[in-house]
């Protein structure tokens, strides 16, 4: 028997492992994540069809996105919209403006709306709360999630109080020396993990996740990345391949790869298999089928874009976005088209995870506790 057979029994032995167990030792996660091969992909995505499959079935999620507001506060090296970029055309949207991206939302079937944005100021407590109760007014059986970035515990507090069911704050990369080669001084892997305890202990449904093939990125930070996905047990995960912005300090950085982006995924859904598991938006852009691939890997959320026309070029993250064709909720006709053509449907309705009643149950524990 070769050695490169013999390596590739043993993988797929760590890859059986993961199926029943949910656990790998760091140095295994890394010899699994280094030794990916075609050979090794298809074996998993195997499995990762299967139990995604049996826990949600052919149908495909739908989040409606709105990009409310690209001004930042951050200085992040690798995005489109940092403080410091003095060639982005900024913009918020108007309370008004987000309520009927969300009513025109509904009438095509969205039943989540996801908040999404720069750290800008300007959206205080008080305006964001204000934001949120008028949503949950109007459509009180849609779930609402944001995606603001890291605030205080009071004013994640304050936003559940008012009516946020869920939260998506991507942790990026675990490994604190790899965060700060990513991110200015003013921001820590620590802290942006502590926002994530927090979120959980009010009792958010929480998502979070990490770019794949990020500047300096190793194998060994996303066996970190795993780890804590572990640790946190989160109810989504959303992870992209970094994609280079022209206007950052890592415009001539290489890009990562939608094939370990896509086998990233699949090793997700063996270790969280009840998660929300999205083929985004960048996995789309790298790839033309990348998000059918990412569906076939066992994602089982996408989500399409509710901001208005005249903004979705503008909340530019990095090169090239979809902004339009199927990535415009308009366009919801075509992205049926697309997964009926790989055996899956979309799903009209608020799509939990099987997960948020146990997630619900422990925050309730812990407050009694406490």
């Amino acid at each position: 028997m070769s050695a490169l057979h013999t390596d590739t029994a043993d993988l797929k032995n760590l890859i059986d492992r993961l199926e029943t167990g949910r656990f790998l030792t760091r140095e295994e996660w890394t010899r699994l994540i280094r030794g990916r091969t075609p050979d090794l992909e298809e074996y998993l995505f195997e499995k990762a069809r299967a139990i995604r499959i049996r826990h949600y079935g052919h149908g495909v999620f739908i989040r409606g996105l709105i990009e409310f507001t690209n001004y930042c506060a951050n200085d992040c090296y690798y995005c489109g919209i940092r403080r410091s970029n003095p060639h982005a055309e900024r913009y918020r949207l108007t309370k008004e403006q987000i309520l009927a991206c969300c009513g025109h939302g509904y009438e095509l079937g969205f039943r989540t709306f996801v908040l999404q944005g720069g750290e800008d100021g300007w959206f205080t407590d008080e305006r964001m709360t204000d934001i949120v109760s008028s949503i949950r007014t109007g459509w009180p059986d849609c779930a609402i999630t944001l995606s603001i970035g890291e605030r205080s515990y009071k004013s994640y507090q304050r936003l559940y109080e008012a009516g946020a069911n869920r939260y998506l704050l991507r942790h990026e990369t675990y490994d604190a020396v790899h965060y700060a080669k990513l991110h200015p001084p003013s921001l820590s892997s620590s802290s942006r993990q502590q926002c994530l305890w927090n979120l959980k202990e009010i009792g958010y449904q929480v998502g979070t996740g990490f770019m794949v093939g990020s500047p300096y990125q190793t194998p060994e930070n996303l066996a970190d990345d795993m780890m804590f996905l572990k640790e946190l047990n989160p109810q989504m995960v959303g992870i992209g391949p970094f994609i280079p912005h022209h206007d950052t300090p890592f415009a001539d950085k290489e890009a990562g790869t939608a094939e370990l982006t896509i086998f990233m995924l699949g090793l997700i859904r063996l270790l969280l298999p009840k998660v929300l598991l999205p083929a985004t938006t960048a996995l789309g852009t790298i790839s033309p089928d990348g998000r059918e691939k990412g569906i076939l890997a066992g994602a089982n959320v996408v989500m399409p874009n509710l901001s208005p026309p005249q903004v979705r070029e503008k909340y530019l993250l990095y090169d090239n976005k979809l902004c339009t064709g199927d990535e415009a909720a308009e366009s919801l006709r075509d992205l049926e088209a697309r997964m009926r053509k790989i055996g899956y449907h979309i799903e009209v309705s608020r799509g939990d995870s099987l997960n948020v009643s146990l997630a619900q149950t422990e925050s309730k524990n812990r407050n009694e506790i406490h």
